[in-house]
């Protein structure tokens, strides 16, 4: 169980006893976000889709993902946030350790991949299970119609989506993405033929998504940080 730490609030001088909410890693292990203890809370007066998240590390087996800011209501009608070290980058006024730089390349190398080309829209996606696969991502399976939640591959660790249009994947469409791999606490990775907006992919960013792009000859390209770091290190 969580250890519970001592939050006044600002706005009546009210004393709490704080206890976060533990979360379940990828891994099995339990994961609680690590609140600065003495940092004072803060009143939540707006609210902004990267404020709502944190960044966090599980102790057991280094993965980083981002889960809900740890808030607590007061009686006198205050929300306070709740002052946490994020890993990766600064929250508020303190900064957490740097994200460790990807540890190489997986101990059995991968022979070169062997792209399919793309015909049909249907060729996309076969060609992004085949990618995944090859990255070691084991039992991708391909939905069998275009599902409502837009994840069009699905495996035991890994959630993807596959845009063959001819626009850009859209920001929304990158944090829907980015949700669906919260809630089953997978990696979520995404392929487009015609690329990301700008704002897609400074989300993807923030965020951790792996973006990539394929062309005609169903080879993906890795576009940010995230997937070159999925492509050395593997699934």
């Amino acid at each position: 169980m969580a250890e519970s730490v001592p939050v006044r609030c600002p706005a009546c001088s009210r004393s709490h006893a704080f206890v976060p909410t533990v979360y379940p890693c990828a891994c099995g292990a339990p994961v609680e976000p690590p609140l600065l203890r003495g940092a004072p809370a803060e009143p939540v007066t707006h609210r902004t889709w990267t404020d709502e998240w944190v960044r966090v590390r599980c102790t057991a087996c280094g993965r980083q993902d981002h889960w809900p800011r740890p808030e607590l209501g007061c009686p006198c009608g205050s929300v306070l946030r709740i002052p946490v070290r994020e890993a990766g980058g600064p929250v508020g006024r303190a900064a957490g350790p740097a994200k460790p730089p990807p540890t190489g390349a997986p101990a059995t190398p991968r022979p070169a991949f062997r792209p399919l080309t793309i015909r049909t829209t249907r060729d996309v996606v076969t060609g992004a299970a085949l990618y995944l696969r090859w990255l070691g991502f084991q039992g991708v399976v391909q939905a069998a119609e275009q599902p409502a939640s837009g994840i069009d591959l699905r495996g035991p660790d890994v959630v993807a989506q596959v845009d063959p249009s001819t626009s850009p994947a859209s920001l929304r469409a990158v944090e829907c993405l980015w949700l669906n791999g919260l809630n089953a606490s997978v990696v979520g990775v995404f392929f487009a033929l015609a690329g990301y907006t700008n704002d897609a992919r400074a989300r993807a960013d923030t965020l951790g998504v792996p973006l990539f792009v394929m062309d005609l000859t169903g080879a993906p390209q890795p576009v940010n940080d995230p997937a070159d770091e999925l492509v050395l290190t593997g699934g």
